[in-house]
């Protein structure tokens, strides 16, 4: 049986998260610079703009799924009236605060908590969840909390749609800077949407290494290496990860050197990764000499639209071109430019219990993507973090079953 391989560069991520996390708790414990926690696609470019560090409890959330603490968690949160059929994410978030609890301590010697916001800023595109558990914290806490209502259900992004959202911001960044004294730096806000978008084409080009067949990447690696373009977006310090990955996986490439070695089959997996199982799901796709290619999942950090000439209305076309919030024809659209790039034979869609706005198997969309191109599919049953909703057993079978039925 093969090992799994490890990029180098997996060293200098632990580094750089490390010294993100003791960013965020030495400006919490001084009280400068002023702490805003922000969700995973909301606007941190703002922001970094305004002075403050960001914190994204999405990521302290992935943690909790991927250490497998979430379980022990949730039923704090269901105890106080979220029910389990609701985001893993907010639901082990809240239960992790209230038993006391953080990965983050057992991982970084010193960090005792999750830091305190001075602000709360949510964006809706992902879902309302991130607004009610950002509320429940500016309840908890006392602190301001705003946010950005955006557009769902959306197909090709128009002027009215950007305006909306450009406009919200601008008022966002009024209520903040009335709530905190945080003045919004316009200069700084051009060079963080500069950086971003560096960061994003960077990234881009890092997931689309994979298009080489054999791949030197698997979505395993990318659900590790995407932490600097989800928490460090806006920052020098995440265009340099990943230059260095860049580089890395040229030379792997130059080299032949493939992440399954004997590369037979080629997936696409539709959906939020099941954290508490990545290291088994990857083994468990080695073994079968078959390589995950690419997610929608890994894609969502990639903000092609960022302009540092154009801000506002950049930063709302990005945060509205996001694939969570649009139609169901953009979407199959989007799979078909996915099989032109990555050249996959087979699409997994993970079904998460508790995140439907992430699970795109629910109303045909699999059955038409595979009536119109030929690619099969099959959809297994999980959840981001709430490893109760999903059977190891049944999905592994399903697996392999799929795997012999593209031997075939």
């Amino acid at each position: 049986m093969g090992e799994i391989k490890k990029l180098e560069t997996a060293k200098l991520m632990k580094k750089v998260m490390a010294d993100h996390f003791y960013e965020i708790d030495a400006a919490c414990k001084s009280g400068d610079p002023k702490v805003a926690w922000c969700t995973s696609v909301g606007p941190a470019e703002l922001l970094r703009a305004m002075g403050f560090v960001v914190y994204f409890p999405e990521n302290h959330a992935a943690i909790l799924g991927a250490s497998r603490a979430a379980n022990d968690c949730i039923p704090a949160a269901n105890a106080i009236g979220y029910s389990p059929e609701i985001c893993s994410y907010l639901t082990a978030d809240i239960g992790a605060y209230l038993k006391g609890f953080t990965p983050l301590a057992k991982i970084y010697d010193g960090i005792e908590s999750i830091p305190k916001p001075d602000v709360l800023v949510y964006n809706t595109n992902q879902c309302r969840d991130v607004k009610d558990w950002f509320e429940w914290y500016s309840r908890e806490w006392q602190v301001p909390c705003y946010g950005i209502e955006s557009f769902v259900n959306v197909g090709e992004v128009t002027k009215d749609h950007v305006d909306s959202i450009a406009g919200q911001m601008k008022q966002l960044a009024a209520k903040i800077t009335a709530a905190t004294g945080n003045r919004l730096d316009e200069d700084k806000l051009k060079e963080t949407v500069r950086l971003s978008r560096r960061c994003s084409d960077l990234w881009r080009e890092v997931l689309e290494m994979a298009a080489h067949i054999p791949s030197p990447l698997t979505f395993f690696d990318g659900t590790i290496h995407m932490g600097p373009a989800v928490v460090m977006r806006g920052t020098q310090v995440a265009v340099d990860y990943y230059e260095t990955l860049l580089k890395e996986l040229q030379s792997w490439v130059d080299q032949g050197i493939a992440a399954v070695e004997g590369e037979r089959h080629r997936i696409y997996w539709e959906g939020m990764p099941i954290w508490g199982k990545l290291r088994e799901n990857a083994k468990l796709f080695l073994d079968l000499k078959t390589c995950v290619v690419a997610s929608t999942y890994c894609n969502s950090w990639v903000f092609s639209a960022f302009d540092p000439d154009d801000p506002w209305n950049s930063m709302a076309r990005a945060y509205t071109e996001l694939f969570i919030v649009r139609d169901d024809d953009y979407k199959e659209e989007y799979y078909k430019r996915m099989l032109e790039i990555f050249k996959f034979d087979g699409i997994i869609f993970h079904d998460a219990k508790t995140c439907p706005n992430n699970s795109n198997c629910r109303y045909g969309l699999p059955q038409r993507f595979s009536q119109e191109t030929g690619i099969p599919f099959i959809t297994i049953d999980g959840d981001l973090n709430d490893l109760r909703c999903y059977s190891e057993e049944q999905a592994i079978t399903k697996i392999e079953a799929f795997i012999e039925q593209l031997d075939g």
